[in-house]
């Protein structure tokens, strides 16, 4: 396997992990979302979710030449194997926990996947199109629950606080780059960092203020997605995703 194929399977690795980890952590709240509606769009923006994380993990397996598919790469690598970012591990938390951490995701998704549509990479370009399209509403559902929540009752503005409080530390992790950015990068292939930082800071401002909040200055960025150094919470995640096809090899629904 050429080098630059090998950069582009890690790179599509990512983009899976990060998908399929906060698909699964969305897929807790089925059943128990706040009202019927809440429930079903949760339910289907996972779904959504785990559509993307298919697709890229399929694509990096085929990059990898070792015959693993999207199921092997889900079901039968550990933690430190996961290249996710470190804020879809977070636990849902209460509403405004969960709203949050989606619509920090899902401008990240939305910035990240419009750039990648002009990689040179055909079949990224591809896959960032068609995931384009629902991470848009994905995007716009959550940023009418954050006006919602910082700008409606004492309550649910202290609730979103909360929220800003323990999440913000684990945005800079999303926009973390290295080596394999770098020259993927070069090749026409990656997505410059500060170009996506850039927008999404901007509709997060934009958000914010009609939300009446206050993005936080200066805060202390908790990062090692890439590396594969995660929070405590992703291995109880993954313990609860995997346990079937680990525990009954080659099972068949």
């Amino acid at each position: 396997m050429s080098a630059l194929k090998n950069l582009t399977a890690e790179y599509a690795l990512r983009i899976g992990d990060t998908s399929l980890v906060l698909g699964q952590r969305l897929g807790e709240w089925c059943g128990h979302g706040p009202i019927l509606e809440e429930d079903i769009a949760l339910t289907n923006i996972s779904l959504d979710l785990i559509g993307q994380a298919r697709a890229f993990l399929t694509y990096a397996g085929e990059l990898e030449g070792r015959g693993r598919t999207e199921d092997d790469l889900a079901f039968q690598r550990d933690e430190r194997d996961f290249r996710n970012n470190l804020m879809v591990e977070q636990p849902n938390g209460d509403y405004a926990h969960t709203m949050l951490r989606q619509f920090f995701v899902s401008a990240f998704h939305y910035y990240f996947f419009s750039e990648l549509c002009k990689s040179k990479d055909t079949t990224l370009a591809a896959l960032a199109e068609k995931s384009l399209k629902e991470v848009t509403y994905h995007l716009r559902h959550s940023s009418e629950w954050i006006i919602r929540f910082g700008d409606g009752t004492p309550e649910s503005n202290l609730r979103m606080l909360e929220a800003i409080d323990t999440l913000y530390r684990f945005t800079g992790d999303m926009f973390a780059s290295n080596d394999i950015d770098n020259e993927l990068l070069k090749a026409g292939i990656a997505v410059d960092m500060t170009v996506v930082y850039a927008n999404w800071m901007k509709k997060v401002e934009s958000v914010f203020a009609q939300a009446t909040l206050t993005v936080p200055k200066d805060c202390f960025m908790i990062t090692g997605g890439i590396k594969g150094i995660h929070s405590e919470h992703l291995g109880h995640l993954l313990s609860e995703m995997q346990v079937l096809p680990r525990s009954f090899p080659g099972v068949e629904w």
